[in-house]
């Protein structure tokens, strides 16, 4: 991959110079895996770290049986940093929604082109602050109503991930359980918010090309920021 269009794929190397890009990428291996497979198990965190080219994942928490959506990634993201930098194990996984394709880089050549880039330490640690409050964010939002959770998960998808056209912004159709665990909404109050969504016509789905269409960014995005 040129380094050029790396670059704009993942605005977190934007100050790294081509050469350093181009001897990271040169360690970088492309993988594809179909829809519902496992692109991260929960032993094999620390090994790598993968940057999406394309396609919807989610991570996911695990206890014993159970498992509950913790984020939903899209191109232009990255996972795996953190496992390489505590070296802790983890208890999730990533699986994929929808076919996926990574850019995966293995974790010792990473930590060094941290060291060799001071800039891109910077960053990195920018972006690890920006996680951390979306968490905290996330934690506020449980004093929110059911309908003002559901939207700031959709609007901050969209935001982060959409593509933007004339109908409104596309997102994957995400399933219900998904948004409610994101939401922390039950799955019974999830569907009623989002009927209640598409009777408006905020929303609109469309099953066969699995995509949910941010209608009226406008009246969402106030829904999402009401207090």
């Amino acid at each position: 991959m040129q380094t050029d269009i790396f670059k704009e794929l993942f605005p977190l190397f934007d100050a790294a110079s081509a050469e350093t890009l181009e001897w990271l990428l040169a360690e970088a291996v492309e993988r594809d895996y179909p829809s519902g497979r496992a692109v991260l198990m929960e032993d094999a965190w620390g090994n790598a770290v993968y940057f999406i080219l394309s396609g919807w994942l989610k991570v996911r928490f695990l206890r014993s049986q159970d498992a509950t959506t913790l984020a939903i990634l899209g191109n232009g993201d990255f996972f795996g940093e953190m496992a390489i930098l505590d070296e802790s194990p983890r208890s999730t996984d990533v699986v994929a929604f929808t076919p996926v394709r990574v850019l995966s880089i293995p974790a010792q050549k990473f930590i060094q082109f941290l060291f060799k880039d001071p800039q891109l330490h910077h960053r990195m640690l920018q972006l690890m602050v920006r996680r951390l409050r979306k968490t905290n964010q996330r934690t506020q939002l449980r004093q929110q109503v059911p309908a003002v959770r559901i939207a700031t998960v959709l609007t901050g998808l969209a935001d982060a991930y959409g593509n933007k056209n004339e109908s409104g912004i596309d997102i994957f159709n995400i399933p219900v359980q998904d948004i409610a665990d994101l939401s922390e909404v039950s799955p019974e109050d999830t569907t009623k918010v989002l009927d209640k969504l598409k009777e408006k016509g905020w929303i609109v789905v469309d099953p066969k090309r699995q995509v949910m269409s941010i209608a009226n960014e406008k009246q969402m995005s106030q829904l999402a920021t009401f207090r």
